[in-house]
């Protein structure tokens, strides 16, 4: 049996009175995108935190790439990119410059490693700017690129997506794909955007209050969170009537609002859509919703 990637068991930490993370284990096998999935406070971060040895435990160890995670034991770090909470950079040094001292630091030479990362992040137009102008999302850019300049085995995210624009937020979650489909890279994050881990990862720790939950396979992710559709009318009564003559069930949710939840009106919207057409009972407005992370964690942790 191969050694996980990281390997951790009875993580507890506290804080006094305060438990922030309590006996959490996590076993992440190679090639993995693991998402630990919460609403903010829950113990994202300082879970993350203790995994790279960034926080000493309570109790409870931490294995990571084979190596047990303690004071003066660095050989791992080598192989291992992180990005933790608020990106840090040199506020008065160029996006180039502070790439290039990360790169020093890393024992990387040249331009090369600088100039890639940059390509890769986006960044080559802002190369000369200096780091306190970024916006948010730029400087988390600038984060993520430094985590990855020396090209790692193992990425650890906090947050990732956290500050980019919608097509940040895409870009991001295309290039860890790449990484990890074509590079072998494993992933661990942590989000509280449920859309994004469900379209990302290949596995989701639930992590509520600081306990871990429940862990949920991605293929198994759907059974857990509920979609609809969702079908704004002029005259809710007259498109039930319609609907339910052409075999869709609706429920009215309000209003003029229907809502839809079998397998066949959320994969062809189109089909209600002619329905209430050729019925004289045109939609004004159509659209596949799906559950927020909230009602998803109340389901979750309640069955």
């Amino acid at each position: 049996m191969s050694v996980p990637v990281i390997d951790a068991c009875g993580l507890t930490k506290r804080y006094r009175e305060v438990t922030a993370v309590d006996d959490v284990s996590l076993r992440i096998a190679a090639g993995e995108i693991y998402a630990l999935l919460g609403l903010n406070g829950a113990g994202k971060t300082t879970a993350i935190r203790m995994l790279l040895g960034m926080v000493k435990p309570t109790s409870g160890s931490v294995t990571v790439l084979g190596t047990a995670v303690r004071p003066g034991v660095h050989a791992m770090w080598s192989r291992v990119g992180y990005l933790v909470e608020t990106p840090s950079a040199y506020p008065e040094l160029t996006v180039v410059e502070n790439l290039t001292v990360a790169a020093r630091l890393r024992g990387l030479n040249g331009r090369g490693p600088v100039d890639d990362v940059m390509g890769m992040l986006g960044l080559t137009p802002y190369a000369g700017r200096r780091a306190r102008t970024l916006s948010l999302g730029n400087a988390q850019r600038l984060g993520l690129a430094k985590a990855l300049l020396h090209e790692p085995e193992l990425l650890i995210l906090d947050e990732p997506a956290n500050g980019l624009d919608p097509a940040g937020v895409v870009e991001v979650r295309d290039l860890l794909l790449e990484l990890n489909q074509k590079h072998g890279v494993t992933v661990v994050l942590s989000s509280h955007i449920l859309t994004e881990v469900a379209r990302l990862a290949t596995r989701v720790g639930v992590i509520d209050q600081g306990r871990l939950v429940r862990e949920i396979a991605a293929d198994q992710l759907a059974e857990h969170v509920q979609q609809r559709l969702s079908v704004s009318v002029r005259d809710s009564a007259i498109a039930e009537d319609a609907l339910l003559a052409a075999g869709f069930r609706a429920a009215r949710i309000g209003g003029d609002h229907l809502a839809l939840t079998d397998a066949r009106s959320i994969g062809e919207p189109e089909a209600v859509v002619t329905a209430l057409v050729r019925a004289g009972c045109p939609p004004y407005r159509v659209v596949v919703e799906q559950d927020d992370l909230e009602t998803f964690f109340l389901r979750v942790v309640r069955s």
